[in-house]
């Protein structure tokens, strides 16, 4: 892992491959750039795969304040800048695809391809509800301190929407923890969170579809995390991303939830993703 510029700040990143094209991935809000070890690992071979760390998380610098879309964005940017890198390919997962949507809208000359992964759609309230009905246990880990880091990865071990643990799991897990003198929590503060879910929920999704400019690719999970309605890219959703993106596919990754679709190992997603990237 490097720390690299961003804005005014350091920012953490894991890299795979050494191949000349790069591919950038941004994480979702609670998560961290291990969350992309065996999806970049896959497509390791023939990219550099960079994983960063967004502000707040992982080893990346915590400011007190700065958590919304344009505050990651100038991130990247600085972050290309120093690694001297021009255009990439963008993957984003989770908050990580509005991000990595809202990038595309404002700076296609700095894209060649843009993979959404599970993410980015366009919303009912009522729909955004659900989805953070979905991800709470998630967001509730956020406030709890734990007795050892043994205890912490045994209670995210019970998940049963991250099954089956597998190494990279608690990799990712193990990277986020901090330790105190009365145990250990994550290192994400949870009002960090609560700025970027407000500043998420103002995302007009609907009004950058058009404005992507480059080839696009949308993988999205089949199955909800508590229920079939948390999902983060229900069918009508997807449908109006392939239909308003100029030149956008789909992919559903069968079998996957919102974690699944990058956690576990699923030979199809690869295949999708590579042969997206290489044509």
């Amino acid at each position: 892992m490097r720390l690299l510029k961003g804005d005014n700040l350091k920012i953490n990143a894991a890299f795979y491959g050494s191949g000349e094209k790069t591919i950038l991935c941004v994480h979702g809000i609670t998560a961290n750039c291990r969350a992309w070890d065996i999806p970049a690992s896959s497509l390791s071979s023939d990219y550099q795969v960079v994983a960063m760390d967004l502000r707040g998380r992982g080893g990346s610098d915590k400011p007190d304040t700065g958590y919304s879309p344009e505050h990651h964005i100038k991130d990247m940017i600085a972050l290309l800048n120093d690694l001297g890198i021009d255009k990439i390919c963008l993957m984003g997962h989770s908050l990580g695809a509005f991000i990595s949507l809202v990038f595309a809208a404002q700076h296609p000359e700095r894209l060649e391809k843009l993979v959404i992964v599970d993410g980015a759609g366009d919303l009912s309230p009522d729909q955004m509800d659900q989805v953070f009905v979905g991800i709470k246990p998630a967001l509730d880990r956020l406030e709890k301190t734990f007795s050892s880091e043994t205890d912490y990865l045994d209670q995210m071990k019970a998940a049963p929407w991250i099954q089956p643990w597998l190494p990279n799991i608690e990799a990712y897990y193990r990277h986020e923890i901090e330790s105190l003198e009365s145990g250990v929590r994550t290192n994400i503060n949870p009002m960090h969170i609560k700025e970027e879910s407000a500043n998420v929920r103002k995302i007009d999704c609907a009004t950058l579809y058009e404005k992507v400019q480059c080839p696009t690719l949308i993988l999205r999970a089949t199955q909800g995390l508590l229920s079939r309605y948390d999902m983060l890219l229900p069918e009508d959703a997807v449908e109006r991303m392939v239909e308003k993106i100029p030149d956008a596919r789909r992919f559903d990754v069968k079998g996957t939830n919102h974690y699944g679709i990058l956690f576990q190992p699923h030979t199809e997603r690869d295949s999708a993703l590579k042969e997206f990237l290489g044509g």
